[in-house]
């Protein structure tokens, strides 16, 4: 005999319930084959759950969206604080401003290595580091760096920090909405259940053929075990080569 799966995906959820409550339309109350309190927490509990899916399944869309403006401004925002890092360090190899002034944006005096600008928020740290390392280096009567220019490390960390930001936001967002649909996935596989189970009792001394059929019709899904299914198979191709069979003919 085949067996009950239960739903296992949220499509196939919504699937199920959708059916089930198309029969309680279809049905009166005295032909339906599970409880009117099951059906009307059915009509309350769908349009939440395909809400939720909605906000998950759109929170996830805007998160990819802007993933490539995100991770744009990500690369620029590290080529130009990691360029400007090495401009200063020219400008101290040729002699033009001493070692000690990479104090000013929080470098080591003897090192001439860039600091890892792998993590989002290394990043955005350095980057303010460098703005105001060069405001107060010209402030004590140093020269501007120039290619790239202060101005316009700032404007491309600026807009990074304004797309990490978005992003976490977006990413907030979809976790939120994550846990409100696993939330829901726990009630809308309880109340599968509960529906599958009185239709299945509601049908019970219906023939086996018949009452797979009908509850089938509610969402339930029958299937066969990988044996039944061999075994079914071989039962159809005995009955086939059977009825293929010639009759004998006598004079």
């Amino acid at each position: 005999m085949p067996y009950r799966r239960l739903p296992n995906t949220d499509l196939a959820r919504i699937r199920a319930l959708r059916s089930a409550q198309d029969m309680g339309e279809i049905l009166s109350s005295s032909e339906l084959g599970f409880s009117f309190n099951l059906l009307r927490k059915l009509h309350d509990f769908l349009p939440h759950f395909e809400l939720a899916i909605r906000n998950h399944h759109q929170a996830i869309a805007e998160q990819s969206a802007k993933s490539k403006e995100y991770n744009e401004r990500q690369k620029k925002a590290r080529l130009y604080v990691s360029h400007f890092i090495q401009v200063l360090n020219f400008t101290i190899a040729r002699e033009e401003l001493k070692p000690e002034v990479r104090e000013f944006y929080g470098l080591k005096v003897n090192s001439q290595n860039i600091p890892s600008l792998v993590k989002d928020l290394k990043l955005i740290e350095w980057g303010e580091k460098l703005i105001e390392g060069e405001r107060l280096r010209v402030g004590a009567g140093g020269n501007p760096i120039y290619s790239p220019s202060i101005a316009l490390v700032r404007v491309n960390c600026d807009r990074f920090k304004d797309a990490y930001t978005h992003q976490k936001t977006l990413q907030n967002n979809t976790q939120r909405f994550s846990e409100q649909v696993a939330q829901r996935r726990h009630e809308a596989d309880q109340l599968i259940l509960d529906i599958w189970n009185e239709v299945e009792s509601y049908y019970k001394d219906k023939p086996e053929d018949e009452r797979r059929d009908i509850c089938t019709r509610y969402g339930l899904v029958y299937v066969w075990r990988k044996s039944e299914l061999e075994r079914q198979k071989q039962l159809e191709s005995v009955e086939s080569s059977t009825l293929n069979l010639p009759f004998s003919s006598f004079e």
